[in-house]
């Protein structure tokens, strides 16, 4: 990354390790050739050693989910002489003339002078563990290596990472090739690595849970209210020794806080809702992915079914006393978005329950969750073909307005939640009343005005504003409670409507720009989106095995597995034109199905499109070629 720093005539760049980074600094007025060292805020200490060209420190400044021994320890290494005047506990309200080279205090601050330098570098390394560990780091991860050759190892991991999946490119299609490995570097950038590497060799990690420093895996930075939908699969499929690191990391959390996390930042954080650390544990087992720590893992899926962080609300179930006891959580006993709580909690009782089957546990164990995965029916609402808040006395909400956002949604309205059964399509199409009631449905969705109704928020939340723009109707991509919607009209017979809504989202909603994105990003869902979409399949279902089918984007694709085998994806017909997928073939066979088995892909595989500019309204429309649903 590189910035130029007009006002100041200063050029830095700045290009990283997992836990280190170099810094240039290009000074253009060699008579001031300065540098602020801020430690932030809140706590934080700096210590100048001029000798050995190098300040040590800490800081804690952060936005919660730490305990209170969190400290972020730096380290950072010159390659010449400074002077110092001395540093100070409480930011600018102190002079910096103070002759002391350590501060330990609120706000700890220093400015060093390098003369009339005009390239200064530094090697920075942080560590959560101790300064001794962010030295380590340092000098394992950047040594004696210049800033050039830390940059070229950062291209060469960056080209190997991206490089699992190889997009053939030509000029019709660059702007959409520069948008995908955009999608591809942003799906990669979370969950974040909070483990280090000791003086041993072995792997530890400072625990955001009780601030012990233990060994083994630990991330951080994630939310599973967005991942768990597309970029955990997108690990698991291209990824996976990645993931089950994170895996062993989730059942070193439960360990640790006597439960799995729902939003890592890097700790438990009160944010969002559901329990879709489910869906990531149980996508991962059913995958193969994951072979260790099974049982703990097991017995964290099911303590969380059954209980509530006491001083968490979004950590385990809030509400599960009531959801296990009614089949849902009522919307009028004081918990908010009540009815998006109850759905995601039906999908996360089925994530546990075929987890369980996986791991041969007794069907006595299994009952509850087989039964639970159905009680997204207690929502549903035959006069409106929608799913409504219920209150605890078995009536719904009153005042329904399908277009109110929140209330008992989150970040979303029921026409957007009403289709969070992913786990089970084909029965809410008999809900529905049928293949056309509910395909006439996702068809009304897709192009009715863009009203709502916003007095739950009190004003124009951004995620409404986008939906509001996209021109898609009700449909609101730039969030993450629709985003499987387009690929539905799969399971009711119609998937070249799919294969049209799909491409128009990919056209209308993401670019090769600045503003290229819909929407929230999210820790790399919204890009794991794209990035399955072009491949022309999607994940609808985690811990399902299979990948519902949309179309592919580019001519030629192959994905080189970590297991040594390829995938090859061929459409050399495909264009804006020509979206539609006239006929499939698989391993050379012709291959009718809406949907692949996981597996069939992961032991190496050829699909072969031969696309057309018009719908083929014979292919894909027999109930034996509709992707998994549970009541079938």
């Amino acid at each position: 990354y590189k910035v130029y720093l007009a006002d100041f005539n200063i050029t830095t760049e700045i290009t990283p390790t997992s836990r280190a980074a170099m810094f240039r600094f290009t000074y253009g007025d060699k008579s001031e050739s300065n540098l602020v060292i801020d430690a932030f805020d809140n706590g934080s200490q700096i210590s100048v050693l001029p000798e050995k060209r190098m300040v040590i420190g800490y800081t804690t400044k952060n936005g919660g989910g730490v305990p209170d021994n969190f400290r972020n320890y730096f380290v950072i290494q010159f390659d010449r002489n400074f002077s110092c005047e001395g540093v100070v506990t409480d930011g600018y309200k102190d002079s910096l003339k103070t002759n002391s080279l350590i501060a330990e205090g609120n706000h700890a601050i220093t400015v060093l002078s390098f003369g009339n330098s005009d390239i200064v570098n530094a090697k920075v390394a942080s560590s959560f563990i101790s300064t001794e560990q962010a030295i380590r780091n340092l000098e394992s991860e950047i040594g004696q290596s210049s800033f050039d050759e830390i940059k070229n190892k950062g291209k060469d991991e960056w080209n190997k990472i991206l490089g699992r999946i190889n997009v053939d490119i030509d000029v019709e299609n660059i702007d959409d090739v520069r948008t995908f490995y955009s999608c591809l570097y942003r799906s990669v950038l979370f969950p974040r690595s909070l483990y280090e590497i000791d003086a041993s060799g072995n792997v530890v990690h400072y625990s955001p849970y009780n601030g012990k420093v233990l060994p083994g895996y630990m991330f951080t930075d994630t939310g599973f209210w967005d991942t768990f939908r597309s970029l955990f699969p997108l690990l698991n499929l291209m990824y996976p020794s990645i993931n089950e690191k994170m895996q062993q990391g989730l059942a070193n959390a439960y360990r640790e806080s006597g439960y799995l996390p729902e939003w890592a930042s890097p700790g438990h954080r009160r944010c969002m809702i559901g329990n879709n650390s489910a869906s990531v544990v149980a996508d991962a087992v059913v995958s193969g992915v994951n072979k260790n720590d099974l049982e703990t893992l097991w017995q964290a899926v099911v303590h969380g079914a059954h209980s509530n962080h006491p001083d968490i609300s979004s950590v385990g179930r809030l509400g599960y006393d009531q959801y296990n006891e009614l089949g849902y959580v009522p919307c009028d006993v004081g918990i908010r978005e009540s009815a998006a709580r109850t759905l995601e909690y039906a999908y996360d009782d089925w994530c546990i329950f075929q987890m369980g089957k996986f791991l041969n546990k007794p069907q006595n164990e299994l009952r509850e969750f087989e039964k639970r995965a159905l009680n997204y029916r207690n929502l549903f609402d035959k006069s409106t073909s929608l799913m409504r808040g219920r209150m605890a006395d078995g009536k719904f909400a009153p005042d329904f307005n399908p277009v109110k956002w929140g209330g008992d949604f989150t970040e979303g309205n029921s026409l957007h939640y009403t289709w969070s059964v992913f786990h089970n399509p084909a029965d809410l199409i008999k809900l529905m009343g049928g293949y056309d009631k509910f395909s006439a449905m996702l068809d009304t969705i897709m192009v009715m005005p863009p009203t709502f109704d916003d007095s739950y928020y009190g004003g124009v939340i951004h995620e409404i504003r986008e939906m509001q723009v996209m021109n898609m109707g009700q449909y609101a991509h730039g969030n993450q409670p629709a985003q499987h919607m387009l690929y539905l009209y799969n399971y009711c017979g119609q998937p070249w409507k799919s294969q049209y809504w799909i491409r128009e989202a990919m056209n209308r909603l993401y670019s090769a720009t600045p503003d290229g994105y819909c929407g929230d990003e999210d820790n790399g869902q919204t890009s794991a989106w794209y990035v399955f979409s072009a491949l022309g399949f999607y994940p609808v279902c985690p811990a399902s095995g299979q990948y519902v089918l949309g179309a592919p984007h580019f001519k030629h694709v192959t994905l080189n597995l970590e297991n040594g085998n390829k995938v090859e994806i061929n459409a050399d017909k495909v264009s804006d034109e020509c979206r539609y997928v006239n006929n499939m073939w698989l391993n050379n066979n012709r291959y009718d199905k809406n949907y692949i088995e996981i597996p069939v892909l992961k032991s190496g595989a050829e699909l072969k499109y031969d696309m057309s500019s018009e719908p083929n309204k014979n292919r894909g429309t027999k109930k034996e070629s509709y992707p998994y649903s549970f009541s079938d």
